[in-house]
């Protein structure tokens, strides 16, 4: 029996559309065997796509549960999305380990700061980049991109998640490469440094089809590229959609499995029975053994 899973979703506690039972519901239509709740993680300033400190127990609360009234049809688990920012938050930092989490999915949505103190999202507007880009980095897409990628790097090393979301999400500005080219050296290094950290230490990646659905971009994060050397250095990967809305949850699902496959991939890493193990893809979906 083919299955699908997905670990990366957003309900109504962050920026997602509705209450997390619709996504349970339409997850079991899609064959999902797991689902993971990942909502954005409270931060100590004001961001309109994160959860609420006060509203973290509703949230865990809610799951649980969900967990008890599908029990049997499908596996629930409690995950959050996390932001890695200095001195700030990531994915271990007191509190976070406290609230006894399945999984945790670390991103990089936000690199310094403005001369106001305020942070400068990076994966927001693109009038925002280029005001972050311009006054901050005075123009200088290259260092941006390199604190982008130290920050990363800087998270597995010191804070390391479960899961390295959406890796190379920066690129949605670098619209038609007007600002470089990936195959530049410089850029080239700086994500197998990335991968060369995250080989160390035993992170998985997450191959993210948010992307293109949204039309944000034509690949995955991370790209084909990237993710050949992925393959290359046995990193492992899991698949998930970023999920804002239940009729995303398995979005663009086939065409990137069929595409992992050309790429060598024959498993992901899947969280079932509450442990982290291979299951083997194809086109039209995963295998267990278990299940085959």
């Amino acid at each position: 029996m083919s299955f699908w899973t997905n670990y990366h979703s957003h309900c109504d506690y962050c920026d997602g559309k509705f209450e997390p039972e619709r996504y349970v519901e339409r997850a079991i239509d899609f064959q999902v065997l797991a689902y993971g709740f990942s909502s954005h993680a409270p931060l100590p300033f004001d961001c309109k796509w994160c959860m609420n400190i006060e509203d973290i127990s509703d949230y865990l609360d809610e799951i649980s549960t969900l967990q008890r009234k599908y029990k049997g049809r499908i596996e629930l688990y409690k995950g959050l999305e996390i932001d890695y920012i200095p001195k700030v938050i990531g994915p271990n930092r007191p509190g976070i380990e406290e609230l006894n989490l399945d999984y945790t999915i670390g991103s990089i949505h936000f690199i310094d700061q403005f001369e106001d103190g305020s942070p400068w999202e990076v994966d927001g507007s693109h009038d925002k980049f280029l005001k972050g880009l311009k006054e901050i980095y005075h123009g200088d897409v290259k260092k941006v991109l390199q604190r982008y990628f130290q920050l990363t790097r800087e998270m597995v090393e010191n804070d390391c998640p479960d899961i390295v979301g959406h890796m190379d999400k920066i690129k949605v500005q670098n619209i038609e490469n007007k600002f470089y080219s990936e195959f530049s050296s410089w850029y080239k290094k700086e994500i197998m440094q990335t991968l060369e950290t995250i080989a160390a230490a035993g992170a998985i990646v997450e191959v993210n089809t948010r992307g293109i659905y949204t039309r944000r971009t034509v690949h995955t994060y991370p790209s084909m590229w990237v993710l050949e050397k992925i393959q290359e250095m046995n990193i492992p990967i899991t698949l998930n959609s970023d999920a804002h809305h239940p009729e995303e949850i398995i979005n663009k699902f086939g065409s990137s499995c069929h595409m992992l496959r050309e790429i060598g991939f024959e498993h992901i890493k899947v969280l079932f029975q509450n442990e982290w193990q291979d299951a083997a893809l194809d086109s039209n979906g995963l295998k267990l053994p278990q299940y085959a």
